[in-house]
């Protein structure tokens, strides 16, 4: 192991990208606990200590590693990054332009996401001013426990501080977007997903403390153990794959023959990886921004009781209808059957006993919608199990360890592997070899 982490740093292109990927993590984080302005810092500091994990703050605060409980500049951090995203790909299914962007390349992707940048920004201005008035009005919504309503956290408040608030929000989640972006472009791994694990790896020492201290020795070494078993699950279906055999006929051209050769096309279990996750996560928190940003006390209450508690069956239910959701629509997005049954004919090849063309898509889409339906229950599976654990427990303050743990194993996963195949590329033993 030792011997295989020296590798890492002994290809000096690899070792740079994973040296400024650290770098931006360490300025991300550094954002997080960096206070806006004109803010009680006496009633944050109580806040933190208040309202852990309860309510709308322990369901949004688990992405912005505590951001949200310090009122820092990047308080939204990057839930409207991802929010854009789900927008822009479901937009792209019944906008024929946003299609079409989809089938040119990487000159329509540019363009799709300089609109999700655009959509992003719009979104934070949304969310930062009903987040001000929140804060400002001491809303329990936003809170999550008793005890702050009616706190106004923003002593001497009025229409210039609040939109000197809301535009350093905005400003700080178009400074994590972009730093997302840089650490896809310039780092190791999708810079959106490595953002989040960073989030939530900083907050898991704290929740695994407040397991022992709460349900007691016996209870925490259960789920320890409990927990432990569910990483190797996920690392076994994480692996898993689907093998189609793909044979090519042989060819002339000129005086060569080419083709004959076959190889086949690797369809993962879990296609879609930790994104439907995260989406469905995202999504839940609709709710929960919509009643902090209202005056409606009866859907601040119906939020509070069923759409962020995690002994909710309301919950566990839109929960897992969203993973199963994504799971299919993020795989349906990420393997075109018809693209690659039309890759396959034009370069002479065929599934061996089925035709070429139409044939070959019907067949590549049944195939995938049969592997993907057992690796979106198992998705949902980890993502319910520790809810209903805590539940009989009656263990309330760690209410997204499935969550939290799909997303830093799938994540470490997908990072590792690219950087395994740097390693391999250039003669190195990987980690995953």
């Amino acid at each position: 192991m030792l011997s295989r982490l020296r590798n890492m740093f002994r290809v000096p292109d690899l070792r740079n990208k994973i040296l400024f990927t650290i770098l931006i993590i360490l300025v991300y984080r550094l954002g997080t606990h960096i206070p806006v302005p004109f803010v009680d810092f006496a009633q944050i500091q109580a806040l933190q200590d208040k309202a852990t994990n309860q309510g709308v703050v322990g369901f949004l605060d688990m992405f912005s590693g505590g951001a949200i409980t310090s009122v820092s500049v990047f308080f939204l951090g990057i839930m409207p990054y991802i929010t854009a995203s789900i927008i822009m790909q479901l937009l792209g299914v019944v906008i024929p332009k946003l299609e079409q962007w989809q089938q040119e390349g990487q000159s329509g992707q540019k363009k799709i996401t300089q609109w999700t940048r655009y959509l992003t920004v719009g979104l934070a201005v949304l969310q930062s001013t009903g987040f001000v008035y929140a804060l400002k009005d001491g809303r329990q919504g936003l809170l999550g426990s008793a005890g702050f309503e009616g706190t106004n956290m923003i002593p001497g408040f009025n229409g210039w501080r609040a939109a000197l608030i809301v535009l350093t929000w905005t400003a700080g989640t178009a400074l994590v977007m972009w730093l997302a972006e840089l650490i896809t472009q310039r780092g190791v791994g999708n810079g959106m997903s490595i953002l989040i694990f960073a989030s939530v790896v900083s907050s898991l020492p704290a929740q695994g403390g407040l397991i022992f201290s709460e349900g007691g020795w016996f209870k925490g070494g259960v789920i320890t153990v409990m927990l432990i078993g569910m990483i190797a699950g996920i690392v076994f279906v994480e692996s898993g794959q689907r093998r189609i055999p793909v044979q090519f006929a042989k060819r002339v051209v000129g005086r060569r023959m080419y083709g004959g050769q076959s190889t086949y096309i690797p369809l993962k279990v879990n296609q879609a990886g930790v994104i439907p996750v995260i989406f469905a996560s995202s999504i839940l928190a609709f709710p929960a921004l919509i009643a902090t940003a209202t005056n409606w006390k009866t859907m601040q209450d119906f939020v509070n009781q069923y759409l962020v508690r995690g002994d909710s069956f309301i919950y566990m239910g839109f929960y897992t209808l969203l993973i199963l959701f994504f799971a299919y629509f993020y795989t349906a997005i990420a393997f075109n059957p018809a693209q690659q049954a039309d890759i396959i004919r034009k370069q002479g090849g065929f599934i061996p006993g089925i035709r070429p063309g139409p044939p070959t898509e019907k067949y590549l889409a049944k195939v995938l919608n049969r592997i993907t339906l057992p690796g979106a229950l198992f998705l949902a599976a980890v993502a319910l199990t520790p809810l209903l654990v805590f539940s009989l427990w009656n263990i309330s303050q760690f209410p997204f360890g499935g969550t939290a743990l799909l997303i830093t194993v799938g994540v470490a996963l997908e990072t590792m592997k690219q950087i395994d195949s740097q390693l391999t590329m250039r003669n190195y033993e990987g980690f995953l070899s």
